[in-house]
């Protein structure tokens, strides 16, 4: 059977493009908003607080791995912040590398390696609509050994560091998210598959895309009746079932149409559309392109 967390991945294509060490001490605030720019964040040593917008603040402790793939504002500071909400603390630059919030002198009380991740697929936008807003995750032995070598890693000044680096940072991330797949995540693809259930569902969809679903049949799939299916998914997941599918079932076109490896009917029949012409009237009202043009203009 398909697993849809790799299917996710492979398309997305994540990584690890820039990164950071930042220690802080003291009282420090910083905000953060870039758009289109997904975050992740690393807890070297020491614990500080991220305050998502939207959602209660938590506390980040040693080992603590997050990621934020569509950036929404958030503020990172010490645990007890003890200046105005409007001033952004500046890091200053120290001369091996690292970077300094609060106070320049003394021990620093956090350790973080922070930066931002790009995901290769032109779909990105598409797929991260299936992951979590926020994805937190805490305690899983094998992240722990990842972030050991990528703490080690980013604080020696070996040669092809950064290339190690990108490549541990893109292990990282890929862990993350099948690690968080067991955890309380925000809605997306991620809890859906953290519960029994709509995981079998789920697997199905990606197993037989092809298939004409019902609500119906999946929650048969899933053992459920149809309305404590469509309620439970939808909440878990974030979107309906049938608006899953779509969503799935458009960026396995797409991937499709780029690679110019099949007709606009091959591709319509392996994503489950009957013909060629209802397949380009869903494609086109998704994506805003014919289908026939999309695969021309695609690089």
């Amino acid at each position: 059977m398909v697993d849809p967390l790799t299917e996710v991945v492979t398309l997305l294509q994540p990584q690890a493009r820039f990164s950071k060490v930042v220690s802080g001490a003291g009282a420090w605030r910083v905000r953060r908003s870039e758009a289109g720019q997904p975050f992740y964040c690393v807890i070297l040593g020491g614990s500080c607080r991220l305050a998502v917008d939207g959602r209660d603040p938590i506390g980040l402790e040693e080992g603590d791995f997050i990621l934020i793939p569509a950036v929404h504002g958030f503020t990172m500071s010490s645990i007890e912040p003890t200046i105005p909400e409007d001033i952004d603390t500046v890091p200053v630059a120290l001369p091996d590398g690292e970077f300094r919030l609060g106070e320049q002198s003394g021990p620093p009380e956090v350790q973080l390696l922070v930066g931002y991740c790009v995901f290769g697929s032109p779909d990105a936008s598409l797929l991260v609509s299936l992951l979590p807003q926020l994805l937190h995750v805490r305690g899983e032995k094998r992240l722990a050994t990842i972030v050991q070598l990528v703490g080690e890693e980013s604080r020696a000044l070996r040669p092809a560091r950064d290339v190690i680096l990108a490549r541990l940072l893109e292990v990282l991330l890929i862990e993350a998210l099948r690690s968080a797949a067991g955890t309380a995540a925000s809605p997306g693809l991620l809890r859906g598959l953290a519960d029994e259930r709509l995981a079998v569902a789920i697997r199905r969809m990606h197993d037989s895309i092809a298939r004409p679903w019902t609500v119906a049949q999946l929650a048969k799939e899933a053992a459920l009746s149809r309305s404590a299916f469509f309620e439970r998914f939808s909440r878990a997941v974030g979107v309906s079932p049938m608006a899953y599918l779509l969503a799935w079932r458009m960026a396995l076109a797409k991937n499709l149409l780029r690679r110019k490896e099949s007709g606009v009917a091959e591709v319509a029949e392996r994503v489950g559309y009957g013909s060629a012409s209802a397949f380009s009237v869903a494609f086109t009202r998704h994506v805003g392109l014919p289908p026939t043009r999309y695969a021309r203009e695609a690089v």
